[in-house]
């Protein structure tokens, strides 16, 4: 390690309320499930949806930013229109979400629980804090947050796809994680969220699907509060050659394989391996965060740079 400075399974039942989420501009919907554990919806599709395996149409949250219309990014190595990008992420973690977890444990050799771990001691997180999950998926980060903070404290788990939110609102719901909030949220405008309201931010493994991740960074330090930390947990570029040719090896072969095998989709862990190796490295990445005005910031290099923490404060 090297260091550079969806309904749940509950049988019981909960009260409607209608309490507004410190954290959000606008009233939460009433009727979710167990108190403060509720979500904002997006607009509903205006195409049908038949059978539990169809994919839905994505409809962004209000607000979103995906870049100018006619513009261009990558989708791991294919050249798509902004506005095209998050459709067809949606539609690869669509696909994967109820496997994400096995697939992460398979493809990490569990590691991932390490790096996780690591970034969680990094955050410093404390009793009666606020905190922001972004890209939270299926609650790995939020559920032991929600722990650390106590029942002062406050956790916001968010992600911009309904169908990984829907796998993370049921496990932690099924925990007994009764100071969590459930938030559709795009990673680009956090646009629900209010300036100055958490005191630490996480996005874990997400922050590389973002399309414009200058517009991310910058909605990061908006809903944060002053004192408050960003941490980022990606994945990163080896720093050994050798050890970066068998890495290689290891995600263009090994990876849609196994997605094929245990996920019956090989695509989405194809995609996977491109988008990694798209994502800006450690540098970079520290550089953007510096341009988005946090301070501080810094990196953790792990198992050989394949992952990086990086840290940055809002002074």
């Amino acid at each position: 390690m090297s260091n550079e400075n969806q309904t749940p399974t509950s049988s019981s039942a909960s009260a409607q309320t209608d309490k507004v989420s410190p954290f959000l501009t606008e009233p939460l919907p009433q009727g979710a499930p167990q108190g403060q554990q509720q979500s904002l919806e997006l607009p509903a599709s205006d195409t049908p949806v038949t059978g539990s395996s169809a994919v839905p149409k994505y409809n962004l949250p209000r607000g979103a930013n995906t870049g100018n219309v006619g513009a261009t990014t990558h989708f791991g190595y294919q050249t798509v229109n902004s506005e095209e990008k998050a459709q067809k992420v949606a539609e690869v973690f669509h696909s994967v979400a109820s496997k994400y977890d096995i697939m992460n444990d398979l493809m990490s050799f569990g590691i991932h629980r390490l790096w996780k771990r690591f970034a969680i001691n990094m955050s410093g997180v404390r009793r009666g804090q606020r905190v922001l999950d972004i890209a939270g998926g299926t609650g790995d980060l939020a559920k032991v947050f929600s722990r650390e903070v106590g029942p002062t404290g406050h956790v916001v788990l968010s992600d911009i796809n309904e169908s990984m939110l829907n796998v993370g609102r049921d496990r932690l719901i099924d925990a007994g994680c009764t100071n969590v909030d459930f938030v559709l949220a795009n990673a680009e405008t956090l646009e629900p969220f209010e300036d100055n309201s958490f005191d630490l931010l996480t996005i874990s493994f997400g922050l590389r699907n973002v399309t414009d991740k200058d517009a991310a960074l910058a909605a990061m330090y908006r809903v944060l509060k002053p004192g408050g930390r960003l941490l980022i947990l990606e994945f990163s570029k080896p720093v050994f050659e050798p050890f970066s040719k068998l890495y290689d090896f290891y995600s263009f072969t090994a990876l849609p394989i196994m997605g094929k095998i245990i996920a019956n989709d090989s695509e989405s862990y194809k995609y996977l391996a491109e988008s990694i190796r798209m994502h800006p490295d450690q540098r970079t990445l520290k550089g953007m965060m510096e341009n988005a005005s946090f301070q501080n910031c810094d990196y953790h290099n792990l198992t050989a740079g394949v992952v990086a923490v990086h840290r940055g404060f809002k002074l």
